[in-house]
């Protein structure tokens, strides 16, 4: 399915932790690595070929994340020609992509690249959200870089125990003998005073 242009609709994947690294899969047999993606099915809105492609690709179902965003509009990359297949040179130019970042509300244990007979990845890790795009197929880098760049706003705030790190505070406290204590409280409050 592709439109006027020669692009075929597909849809992106980031992925986070609680620690807003992203999934970063090996593709099968090669060395690069990428988020997972795939094309969009006649019929198929955006969303319902993204959760298709997670749990392929991945093995989730939407029980195990959250949709936080999604690019605004279409990303595109064409593919060189040497990658495209004899048969539909000529038409297919390459790939227009909806990128969504998701939070994954399970557990890593709930990933399974096995899901179905025919894997994309044969390995994966967590990754900082700026992935190193050496790692990334050529014709591919451009619009990972939009992708992240776009979908970093809306990065969700790390959940930190402690109320005064998260802003990036440490609160200063003067004891009774007048020093200055720099330690960031707990949640319970400031640190008691040492007993004599």
């Amino acid at each position: 399915m592709l439109d006027r242009e020669g692009f075929r609709p597909n849809v992106g994947i980031i992925l986070l932790n609680t620690k807003n690294q992203v999934f970063w899969g090996k593709r099968i047999r090669t060395h690069s690595w990428q988020f997972p993606q795939g094309g969009i099915k006649y019929g198929e809105t955006p969303e319902q070929a993204m959760f298709r492609e997670l749990h392929e690709e991945v093995g989730l179902t939407p029980e195990h994340v959250r949709i936080v965003a999604r690019t605004r509009d279409w990303l595109r990359y064409e593919v060189p020609e040497h990658f495209i297949r004899r048969d539909a040179r000529g038409h297919y130019r390459g790939q227009k992509q909806i990128w969504f970042l998701l939070q994954l509300m399970g557990r890593d244990s709930d990933m399974n690249l096995r899901a179905t007979d025919h894997p994309e990845f044969d390995a994966w890790r967590w990754n900082d959200y700026w992935v190193p795009l050496d790692l990334v197929i050529e014709f591919k880098r451009d619009v990972y870089q939009m992708a992240l760049t776009e979908l970093a706003r809306f990065l969700p705030r790390n959940n930190h125990h402690n109320r005064y790190l998260r802003s990036g505070m440490r609160p200063h406290h003067r004891d009774d003998a007048g020093n200055t204590n720099t330690a960031p409280l707990d949640e319970n409050g400031p640190p008691e005073p040492a007993s004599s």
